[in-house]
């Protein structure tokens, strides 16, 4: 089954075009990244999903409702953890549920239930009765992602749910995505984070200036564009070095950085000793290609604002 199909979809907003005649097939019960440097058109493209922007042009169905006609019960069966924190600080973490419970018309004492199963879930019975602004800050992240699923949603869209966080609240959080996937929950992810993508995701897709540059699981993605190893030349800058290093590399591919040269492939340890015995190298690491070197190659290194 089919929990996202889109055919031609497109958001203009004027001139501008934000999304760009994408196709997107994601299948029920999987972990699907949404990936791509500020501005690509990610956002705009799950609020398309949500419902709450309608397309420009294309064919748009999410959970079998078709999104330009069927929104409000769309929205119904999905759940949103945006980017930033909007818990109401005037009422408890337990309230925060309840409340929002209502916009779902869920039965008071159903949502009594539902709260008190989320707040275990989560690891904060113990702050059922705490303000807001008494939690730090991956007890809030938790806590939306509750609130998320108040409405049982078959869909779980989450919008960079681990930013700002530390290492332990953000392996918590990854717990818990891991956990509701196990559910049969298909989650859709949008992270800055490719180490978080290539450990959560099954699938993703590299989204660039509105239009998709790549799609697959990270570990084919990883094979496909880096092979199974990155070698770093350090030269601190130095364009001779560079030059030297790049016409030893003879035809291996590369990326040729300010500071460093990066080789890519499989097996690259028997060159990266012949390059640092021939050639004058400040340092070299060894180590295993990632998702971040497919991200980088397939969009660039320009700084985005």
């Amino acid at each position: 089954m089919t929990a996202v199909q889109a055919r031609g979809l497109t958001k203009r907003f004027g001139g501008l075009t934000a999304v760009d005649g994408i196709d997107l097939d994601i299948p029920e019960g999987v972990c699907y990244g949404l990936l791509g440097p500020n501005g690509a058109g990610k956002t705009t493209t799950i609020r398309m999903i949500q419902a709450v922007s309608p397309p420009s042009d294309g064919r748009l169905t999410v959970l079998g409702l078709d999104a330009a006609t069927d929104g409000r019960t769309l929205r119904g069966r999905v759940g949103v953890v945006p980017q930033e924190d909007n818990l109401d600080p005037d009422f408890t973490v337990r309230d925060n549920l309840r409340i929002y419970a209502r916009f779902y018309n869920v039965p008071g004492d159903q949502a009594d239930a539902r709260a008190d199963e989320l707040l275990t879930f989560l690891n904060l019975e113990e702050k059922r009765d705490a303000r807001i602004d008494e939690l730090s800050g991956g007890m809030k992240r938790r806590l939306v992602v509750a609130r998320s699923l108040m409405n049982d949603p078959k869909m779980l869209i989450l919008d960079e749910p681990t930013t700002g966080l530390d290492p332990q609240a953000r392996h918590a959080l990854w717990d818990t995505i891991r956990r509701l996937r196990r559910q049969g929950k298909t989650i859709l992810l949008t992270t800055h984070y490719m180490d978080e993508a290539e450990m959560l995701c099954d699938e993703l897709v590299v989204i660039d200036r509105g239009r998709i540059l790549e799609h697959g699981d990270p570990r084919g993605l990883i094979a496909k564009h880096c092979g199974s190893e990155a070698l770093e030349f350090v030269t601190d800058e130095d364009t001779q070095k560079m030059d030297a290093i790049v016409a030893a590399l003879d035809g291996v591919p590369h990326e040729r950085l300010p500071d460093r040269v990066v080789a890519y492939g499989s097996g690259l340890e028997g060159l990266q000793h012949r390059i640092r015995d021939a050639h004058d190298v400040d340092e070299s690491v060894l180590r295993r290609a990632t998702l971040e070197d497919v991200f980088l190659r397939l969009t660039g290194r320009a700084l985005r604002d």
